[in-house]
């Protein structure tokens, strides 16, 4: 139960900071390019980066893992997760598997929300 509640705390932290970044950005963005996403996909990739290359994922005592990588930038980013994934996969040389992830992955998430839109209308 307490794990939940850091997950929580961290997601609400997360997405307010998401949702700040990305209005930020945004008045940078030219010609409809959604830089706001854009950007918070590359800083909540490089943060989750950050934090697995420092082994904080193994930390025990405070439960770190449930707060900053699962809340805060789970909330934040999901795309970090595809991203930290994707890179494991290549560092294990599984070159064919990464490819289909990826594309596998943009393909459905474009149609999911095609998907999403079609309904709703």
């Amino acid at each position: 139960m307490k794990e939940i509640i850091f997950v929580g705390t961290g997601g609400f932290i997360g997405a307010s900071l998401r949702y700040i970044a990305s209005t930020w950005f945004s008045q940078f963005s030219r010609f409809g390019f959604p830089l706001g996403t854009f950007a918070v996909n590359f800083i909540g990739c490089t943060l989750l980066g950050i934090f697995v290359g420092l082994g904080l994922e193994k930390n025990s005592t405070l439960p770190l893992k449930e707060f900053a990588a699962i809340g805060v930038l789970g909330g934040f980013t999901t795309f970090s997760t595809f991203g930290l994934e994707s890179f494991e996969m290549l560092q294990a040389g599984h070159f064919k598997m990464t490819a289909i992830y990826v594309l596998g992955s943009i393909v459905l998430g474009l149609s999911g929300i095609g998907l999403g839109i079609f309904i709703t209308r």
